[in-house]
């Protein structure tokens, strides 16, 4: 994912996923993809960012509507699924955060 996430004003969510890979790469660039196709269409999604460097150090964040819309993406059958299979196979280790978005800046360059 390259781009920068156009999320609303403040306040609004985020969750901050980040996972250090294991050498296990059975399904897990098809399942990473669906999850994030997946996770755009549920009620409350607002963006998702997302990097991982060459060490299999990842971050991911997501940006969700409220703490509701972030418990149903947690519930959602085929993202259980991909969880378990994280926990079991895809990650060596992990470490969830959510927290309130209370203020956010930037800017656009422009173009030449």
């Amino acid at each position: 994912m390259s781009t920068i996430a156009d999320t609303p004003s403040p306040p609004y969510y985020a969750v901050i996923f980040t996972g250090q890979r294991s050498d296990i790469e059975d399904g897990y660039a098809d399942t990473a993809e669906r999850m994030l196709a997946l996770a755009a269409e549920q009620p409350g999604y607002l963006g998702v960012e997302s990097a991982r460097g060459p060490d299999g150090l990842g971050i991911t964040t997501s940006y969700w509507e409220s703490l509701e819309a972030i418990a149903a993406w947690k519930q959602n059958s085929e993202h259980l699924l991909a969880q378990q299979r994280g926990r079991e196979e895809w990650y060596s280790a992990y470490q969830t955060r959510i927290a309130r978005v209370e203020r956010d800046y930037g800017f656009p360059r422009q173009k030449s």
